[in-house]
């Protein structure tokens, strides 16, 4: 099984999904990371590469993709080219699983990755394609405008009680991206994000996605 995330920025895919590919990869799965911006300040490039495979050794990453586009500059680029670099990533690695970040998110850059992946992702062209699901960001998901458009509504858990460890050290390699709490990119938030999904499911701590798509 293949298991492709798309990050917007160097650490969403920590956020969002670091306890469940943590669990894919103990499960036998090769999980592909696709970092989308990475900045345009070559000496922050570097740096911000370096925290992302170091985060992404711990969690047991297979490979993990830069695109290197520009950080809030994903919407001055033509639809046909972005949507085409995510359809070269989409047909190179023939994801069975995808994470795509929640279009609701305040970040424009969010909203463009997530409608630009589910282009790539169409089932026309994915027929090995299982399921895509959304996952929330911290300091993106819960800042924006609350309306119907922007909510999220969970509706898929996943026990990440054997992992949350790993995510947090993970998260500890993005030293450029962590604050102190009560900001809520701090690992003591991260942790309380975790516990609190947990406890809908009676388990200690989970990540939770809105499914988009699922085929049986």
């Amino acid at each position: 099984m293949k298991v492709l995330v798309f990050a917007p920025h160097n650490d969403d895919e920590v956020l969002g999904v670091g306890g469940t590919v943590a669990k894919h990869i103990e499960d036998g799965y090769e999980v592909i990371v696709c970092e989308v911006t990475s900045g345009q300040d070559q000496k922050r490039l570097e740096n911000i590469k370096s925290e992302a495979l170091a985060a992404h050794k711990v969690l047991g990453v297979t490979e993990t993709i830069f695109l290197d586009l520009p950080v809030v500059g994903l919407a001055d680029i033509p639809t046909k080219e972005l949507n085409q670099a995510f359809f070269d990533v989409v047909k190179e690695v023939k994801p069975n699983i995808a994470y795509i970040p929640h279009k609701g998110d305040m970040h424009i850059d969010h909203t463009m990755v997530a409608e630009a992946a589910m282009v790539a992702l169409r089932p026309n062209n994915n027929p090995q394609l299982k399921a895509i699901y959304a996952y929330e960001t911290l300091s993106e998901t819960e800042w924006n405008i609350p309306s119907a458009d922007n909510l999220f509504v969970p509706n898929v858990w996943s026990d990440i009680t054997g992992t949350i460890d790993k995510k947090l050290k993970s998260m500890e390699c993005y030293q450029s991206q962590l604050f102190d709490f009560p900001h809520p990119r701090s690992l003591k938030a991260i942790k309380a994000l975790s516990m609190l999904r947990g406890s809908t499911i009676c388990v200690e701590h989970a990540e939770s996605f809105m499914l988009i798509r699922s085929i049986k």
